[in-house]
């Protein structure tokens, strides 16, 4: 009698064990707002969300991408317009040295300027960020993940855009087409300074060209951040739709669960207690 009796007890303690680890369960989950918290409470749900954080994983990979590349990209948009805004610079100067009353103080100024700008030119199409990379690429443009098989090129490379400017037939670039205006000016000859104002019409010709070019790189990387910024909220809506506790079902639950556990208590005390009277006894 003793026997099944305690068999009877093992088994109660183990459902109320159960019952009370479930209400425990349940409590956490209106605490955290989070149903699923082990691969036992929905296996199929741990799955998914297994594979939803993954692609959550890769996707912040690229966004980080995206944002480096736009970093840079709008670096060299600003790079350009300033080498542009110089160059519009430059032809008014070489414009003005064709005034044949132009003295020698005020030539001397005009090369001095160009010399300038020259320089300054030359500083922004080599200049480097804080970690060291350049605003333009070196030779080869390098290419950044954006997305699954995409791989762009987000700045163009220095010698694209300074070098291989047509001047009459002449590739030259930028450095080269400045420093023939200061020679041209220092000559005095108008034909050689006449020369020199096409060039410089040919080197902001072709920044502007860049230019355009640096805007398609800025306008399909901002595409490409808008469409993974969407994927984000679609993959953070999915798994918490998997994760996230539907607060009327489980506070329902849990009612249930605590009458149902108050109710085993009580039948298990007054069990407890007949068992000791017959062991007594």
């Amino acid at each position: 009698m003793v026997g099944i009796t305690n068999k009877i007890m093992l088994a109660e303690m183990r459902r109320q064990q159960k019952l009370s680890q479930s209400i425990v369960d349940g409590q956490t989950a209106i605490s955290t707002g989070i149903t699923l918290n082990k691969p036992s409470d929905d296996a199929l749900a741990w799955v998914q969300v297994s594979d939803i954080g993954r692609a959550q994983a890769q996707q912040a990979a690229w966004q980080a991408n995206v944002s480096y590349g736009t970093t840079r990209a709008a670096t060299a948009e600003s790079n350009l317009s300033e080498i542009n805004n110089l160059l519009t610079r430059a032809q008014e100067l070489v414009t003005s040295a064709r005034n044949g009353s132009l003295n020698d103080t005020s030539r001397a100024a005009i090369v001095e300027e160009l010399g300038t700008i020259r320089t300054t030119i030359d500083e922004m199409l080599n200049q480097t960020d804080y970690q060291g990379t350049p605003v333009f690429d070196d030779g080869q443009s390098t290419l950044v993940p954006v997305s699954r098989g995409l791989n762009l090129a987000v700045v163009g490379t220095r010698q694209e855009v300074s070098e291989g400017i047509d001047v009459d037939g002449a590739a030259m670039s930028i450095d080269e087409i400045l420093a023939a205006s200061i020679a041209a000016i220092e000559g005095g000859v108008d034909a050689d300074i006449a020369g020199a104002l096409d060039g410089v019409k040919a080197a902001q010709a072709h920044i502007t060209v860049e230019q355009a070019k640096q805007g398609v790189r800025s306008d399909r990387l901002e595409v490409i951040g808008d469409r993974l910024t969407d994927v984000d909220i679609d993959l953070t809506e999915r798994r918490a739709d998997l994760e996230s506790t539907d607060l009327q079902q489980v506070i329902s639950r849990l009612q249930s669960q605590l009458l149902q556990l108050e109710a085993a208590q009580s039948a298990y005390a007054r069990i407890n207690q007949k068992t000791l009277f017959d062991i007594i006894g």
